[in-house]
């Protein structure tokens, strides 16, 4: 009789949905946080941080999911950053990623397909940026979060990478 109750929700899949739920209330909550502690909260990439943490404990499925759902759940709660800005985030998001499982398979060597996946991403979302800037189609700076807080940011995602693949590994 017990075989015949089976529950739809396998562990993982509730652990995608945890996941997701607390990625969506941690992007809610970085403007409340950033008035609070008085700090820009966005210089530290919370999307790419929850994508990052969706790329190394849920599936690859949820990480894609994650780069479409964060930045439209911004937009939609907050009306920021604009379509257009929101439509770039996204692009890049997606594309990491894609990039980080592609590299992945071709070096084997996770930290280091993250560390490319990230700087090509973002590298094609300036150059995006900048057309839409010079097109009138966007405004604002280029660069708004400072190169050396990215690079920064880049450092922690590649060595939190490198830290749980080490711990796979044992």
């Amino acid at each position: 009789m017990e075989n015949a109750l089976v529950h739809p929700l396998s562990l993982s899949r509730v652990k995608n949905i945890t996941f997701d739920l607390f990625a969506l209330v941690a992007i809610y909550l970085v403007p409340a946080i950033s008035h609070l502690l008085s700090f820009p909260v966005y210089y530290l990439k919370p999307m790419r941080i929850m994508l990052v943490l969706a790329i190394v404990h849920t599936s690859r499925r949820n990480a894609y999911l994650i780069a479409i759902a964060l930045p439209l759940f911004s937009l939609l709660v907050s009306a920021h950053p604009s379509l257009i800005k929101t439509s770039l985030i996204t692009g890049e998001l997606l594309l990491n990623p894609w990039l980080f499982f592609f590299l992945t398979e071709k070096l084997s060597n996770k930290s280091l397909s993250l560390f490319l996946s990230i700087v090509v991403s973002k590298l094609l979302y300036y150059l995006l940026k900048f057309l839409l800037i010079n097109s009138a189609l966007m405004s604002g700076e280029l660069i708004s979060t400072p190169i050396y807080i990215q690079l920064v940011m880049l450092a922690v995602f590649s060595g939190y990478i490198y830290l749980m693949s080490m711990e796979r590994e044992k």
